[in-house]
């Protein structure tokens, strides 16, 4: 074989190494800049104006005294905005007439020299409406309910197999009961922002985004302009959890206010309109039954949900999916209905479907362990399936079993007193339980480019988006690891939708997706060197690579990320308050690429997941139609005092049917079970079974025995 023409130095670290993040000296420092930190010489300031009514339509907008006050220099309704090519999603078309669809539905926007200049210009925008009946409060009788064909996923909406209600009647034992999730709020660290400029008819935005292709496209198509003309640059994002994997409106209204004045614009969305414009998880009303044998084989499962969606556009939680996939149920039945309220349009956050769907699930089959007093774990183990039930492939790898083994023995389980209230602290009442997960594996096609120099460098450019995962250095250890090279010695560049276009950091698809287009580069690149003869030239060797066939291709096998999670709670039967004393979570999720970044997200998911137990939850005023819950004072996220030693674990999996790496996507399989497993815990604490999340003091107290 002939010599690569530059010495590699070492070898590079096997993947599955800790490398320490390569930005985070960068983000320790301040000098990661995120897209509100990009100031053009120049720049105006915007700031939004939400309606204040629930459903109705402009009549009369005055801006005289909003244009009156110093450094205004323009004021965007729908009278005089930029008209936009109607788009797929009516979200991001904002300002184009006077219909209201929801309270906080944008009517105006304020553009001034200074951030405080623009505030006071929307606080002076005067409008007028002319008001409608509302509808914002979801039941499980809705007369507007009504069955979709898909949910989010392109799932069906409704799935049978067998019968269900033979099957349930004639079951020996039963659990029929129903949990609710509220609507949750993605609330990332850094907000909703975007920097626009328009130069010589060229479009550049700085924006918070999961994905700077989608928002590139979608732009071109809302400015008929050609995707050559606009370039979208998401370098750093401060966080998502699902809510920037689509553009939001303050990129079109950005944009739409540089066009108009001629000036670069940036908007940042302030924390209190969050809610109503960046999507939310819909509240789920669901509803499952179980009917199992003496043994605790399930013999009839059914799960059927009822959620919101809005008037704009239909987005469906598709809550009821997970049934599908974890037990083995002959007779099964999984359903969902939505009701189109005057809701701001749900979306996307962190599982969706998945993280509510489980927390049903895995309550009514611990409901079923203690009715048929039969350890949770061994019962989990009983109904394990040969195949995936809904579809009948074969998995191409499944370890639930050995995730509730290895967790039971890591946790110390056994030996557990199954009998609830029994284990007391003083005031403190406390208790363990499980629960399982499950997370789909998604594998989109990309593309990335791979270039060696002739100083011995390497270069990776690929329009992934880091979203604090660890995206840069991950994707540098598979590039690494397939050159061959030091891994110091490879530089990568991604957030430009100027680079190869690749998928968004979404769906837990972004490393498998990018690493798949990365490792086939970066091999193709491999092996031109290992054909060169004599030294590089200065333009060195640069090659390209396109997963699109390979990923399109079906594939034959069920592929699904699966883990078990334990929690220990404390329940103060003085005031009713839940803590969490440990979390632990054990999973199967392929071969971990990077053992530092792996850790960080599994333990994030669970944090999510505790809050979601205990401390997340929004309600819609029925009076107003808004979100009561609508920034960090009354929407709590769990702090450090809530989180405590949290406890993230894997088996490694050698799965060949998934891409070169054999990984699965890890950044939400974290969340799904562990709401339940709290709420588990708390019932075996106390001897009472709370099914409405999140389990706060004024729910427990009033359950607990005098």
């Amino acid at each position: 074989m002939p010599p690569v023409p530059f010495p590699l130095g070492p070898p590079p670290p096997p993947l599955g190494a800790p490398l320490v993040r390569r930005d985070a000296r960068e983000k320790a420092g301040g000098a990661a800049r995120y897209a509100a930190e990009h100031t053009p010489p120049g720049c105006a300031y915007a700031w939004p104006v939400p309606a204040t009514v629930a459903r109705g339509r402009i009549t009369a907008v005055d801006t005289t005294e909003a244009l009156a006050l110093p450094g205004v220099c323009a004021v965007l309704t729908h009278h005089n905005a930029p008209r936009l090519v109607t788009p797929d999603d009516p979200t991001t078309a904002p300002l184009q007439d006077e219909r209201i669809p929801h309270r906080g539905w944008y009517v105006a926007l304020a553009v001034a020299d200074s951030l405080e200049e623009a505030r006071a210009a929307a606080e002076a925008v005067r409008l007028s409406y002319d008001t409608a009946g509302h509808d914002v409060r979801l039941t499980a009788d809705h007369p507007r309910l009504s069955t979709p064909e898909q949910v989010n996923g392109g799932y069906p909406g409704t799935r049978e197999r067998g019968d269900f209600d033979a099957a349930f009647a004639a079951a020996p034992a039963t659990v029929d009961a129903t949990y609710t999730v509220p609507p949750l709020h993605n609330h990332p660290m850094e907000p909703h922002a975007s920097t626009a400029r328009w130069h010589d008819g060229h479009l550049t935005v700085h924006d918070s985004s999961q994905g700077s292709t989608r928002v590139r496209d979608d732009l071109a198509a809302l400015f008929g302009l050609g995707k050559d003309d606009v370039t979208v640059i998401s370098e750093h994002v401060g966080g998502g959890f699902g809510s920037k994997g689509t553009p939001r409106p303050q990129v079109v209204l950005a944009t739409m206010a540089a066009l108009l004045t001629g000036r670069p614009v940036k908007l940042a969305l302030p924390r209190r309109q969050m809610p109503a414009a960046v999507g939310h998880r819909a509240p789920t009303l669901q509803r499952v039954r179980l009917g199992a044998g003496t043994d605790g084989v399930i013999t009839a499962l059914a799960h059927e949900c009822v959620t919101h969606t809005s008037t704009i556009t239909e987005f469906v939680e598709q809550a009821a999916v997970p049934a599908r996939v974890m037990y083995r149920s002959p007779n099964s039945r999984t359903t969902h209905r939505v009701a189109a309220l005057d809701v701001p349009t749900p979306s996307w956050m962190r599982a969706p479907g998945e993280a509510p769907g489980m927390y049903a699930l895995e309550s009514a089959v611990d409901e079923l362990a203690v009715l048929l007093d039969i350890d949770p774990v061994e019962l989990r183990v009983r109904n394990e399936p040969e195949t995936e039930p809904d579809s009948g492939l074969a998995f191409s790898s499944r370890h639930l079993v050995e995730c509730l083994r290895a967790g039971a023995d890591r946790f110390g389980w056994l030996p557990r007193d199954p009998r609830p209230g029994v284990r007391r602290e003083g005031n403190l009442l406390l208790g363990t339980g499980v629960a399982a997960s499950t997370y789909p594996v998604y594998i989109v096609g990309s593309e990335a480019e791979a270039h060696a120099a002739a100083d011995g460098g390497y270069r990776i450019r690929i329009n992934a988006t880091d979203i604090g995962t660890g995206a840069r250095t991950v994707l540098a250890q598979v590039a690494a690891a397939a050159l061959g090279a030091p891994e110091e010695r490879v530089r990568i560049e991604i957030g430009d939708s100027d680079l190869p276009p690749a998928f968004l950091a979404g769906g837990s698809a972004g490393t498998g997706s990018w690493g798949w287009a990365v490792h086939k580069a970066a091999t193709a690149l491999a092996a031109r060197l290992r054909e060169h003869q004599g030294p590089l030239s200065p333009r060195g060797i640069t090659v390209t690579a396109d997963t699109h066939q390979e990923t399109a291709e079906p594939s034959p096998y069920a592929r699904h990320s699966f883990g078990a999670q334990f929690a220990e709670v404390q329940v103060d039967t003085v005031t009713g308050e839940v803590r969490v004393r440990r979390l632990l979570g054990m999973f199967a999720a392929g071969h971990i690429l990077n053992a530092r970044t792996a850790r960080s997200q599994f333990t994030g998911g669970m944090t999510m997941g505790l809050g979601m137990a205990l401390t997340e939850g929004s309600g819609l005023d029925p009076a107003f139609g808004d979100f009561t819950e609508c920034d960090l004072a009354s929407y709590h996220v769990p702090a450090c005092a809530d989180a405590p030693a949290i406890e993230a674990h894997w088996l490694d999996e050698d799965d060949p049917h998934l891409n070169p790496m054999g990984s699965k996507g890890i950044g939400e399989i974290g969340i799904v079970g562990t709401a339940a497993a709290i709420a588990n815990a708390v019932r075996h604490a106390t001897g009472v079974r709370l099914r409405d999340l999140p389990l706060t003091p004024d729910k427990v107290l009033p359950r607990l025995a005098p």
